[in-house]
């Protein structure tokens, strides 16, 4: 009896540990319903780049890199359309008031800890001015979003260096879907357990476009956890009104969405404020500590902003408002589904103040068969 009692033990851990490491789809668990791209990652639009630098030293540094190149071109000479959304403004996010005032970025999205955004400029700066071309730029306009991993990282060691952040820009590849504790995921906390990286994409029908979007996130924020609707935080009393609610709510969420469809910036930032709501249906509150950003982009060449002006006018072909829906659809449903793929994706972290668990899914498992997400 005892050896058969262990053996179901030692069944349920292993369980468990597997689960522990699969994404959402990976278990059967499906985010809205539209499909997902290749991938079902935000590398799955053409000519977007992802690379990561994860610092992990000692006991205490657990920090990072993401970098997100919007094409593998000369960003600077080829600026894609933009726009920023603001949906808790308590964070730094470093190049946003020239986004929004032209409407273009011109160098990689880069995501860290808040105190070393400007080590972060600074590489970026660097790394433009260093591409061949820019021989003559005298101003460059960085994009440096973060969140606040100050729990398991000594962030005021600020231990990152502009070396950290080249090799995040310098290894981006398209085939990047890391997830997790990696890279700007690398000390960050959401819902009370460990958050990091997620990402996911869309891909439309050929009869609303056949676009692609993509999503990343860096979760660093609070609330309570919803999963495809079921109520895990509440069944997990794993949420702050039961003392808790405010102790971990506060934090941060940044969101990069990029689309091949050919989009001007008015609509990227109608695009970021549906991504946004991708925050609300997995329970967050956006607290007033929560630093809550949405950088929208698009990847389409024929809406590319060129440094050298040859011409007294643009022409640019893009989608109408009234086609706008079902990206405005595929924007919900991919960050909604990166948000929890990081946290899936996440393993439990010891660091600078403690240790931060990762997702108990022998308790959310059967928290999603109860109501019906997860089906034997």
């Amino acid at each position: 009896m005892k050896r058969a009692f262990l053996l179901l033990f030692i069944l349920l851990f292993n369980i468990s540990e597997v689960f522990s490491q699969q994404r959402l789809r990976d278990l059967g668990i499906e985010i809205g319903v539209l499909p997902t791209g290749p991938l079902n990652a935000i590398t799955d639009v053409q000519g977007v780049k992802v690379g990561h630098s994860s610092l992990i030293k000692g006991d205490s540094v657990r920090t990072g890199v993401t970098a997100i190149l919007p094409h593998g071109g000369n960003i600077f000479q080829q600026k894609v359309p933009a726009a920023i959304y603001v949906g808790n403004g308590f964070g730094k996010l470093a190049g946003s008031t020239q986004v929004q005032e032209l409407g273009n970025i011109e160098t990689p999205v880069i995501l860290t800890n808040t105190l070393n955004v400007a080590t972060a400029m600074d590489a970026v700066i660097k790394y433009t001015l260093n591409r061949e071309g820019n021989e003559k730029v005298y101003s460059v306009n960085a994009v440096v979003g973060e969140t606040n991993d100050g729990y398991l990282n000594d962030i005021r060691g600020q231990h990152l260096t502009n070396q950290d952040v080249l090799a995040a820009i310098e290894n981006a590849t398209s085939e990047n879907t890391e997830e997790g504790n990696v890279g700007a995921g690398t000390g960050t906390v959401a819902f009370g357990f460990k958050g990091g990286i997620g990402t996911a994409s869309r891909k439309l029908p050929e009869n609303m476009g056949g676009y692609t979007l993509g999503v990343m996130v860096q979760s660093n924020f609070g609330g309570v956890l919803q999963i495809a609707g079921a109520p895990v935080g509440r069944e997990l009393q794993k949420f702050r009104f039961s003392d808790k609610l405010m102790n971990n709510a506060d934090g941060s969420c940044m969101i990069v969405v990029a689309t091949d469809a050919p989009l001007d910036s008015r609509n990227l930032e109608r695009l970021g404020k549906r991504a946004f709501l991708g925050i609300a249906k997995t329970g967050g509150i956006v607290s007033n500590g929560s630093g809550d950003y949405v950088i929208a982009f698009s990847t389409a060449e024929k809406v590319r902003v060129p440094y050298k002006v040859e011409s007294d006018t643009q022409s640019l072909e893009v989608v109408p408002n009234d086609l706008m829906s079902p990206l405005f659809m595929a924007a919900i449903e991919a960050t909604e589904e990166a948000i929890l793929n990081s946290l899936f994706m996440a393993e439990t972290t010891k660091g600078h103040h403690g240790t931060i668990e990762a997702l108990p899914m022998e308790k959310i498992l059967p928290v999603l068969r109860e109501y019906g997400v997860l089906r034997d």
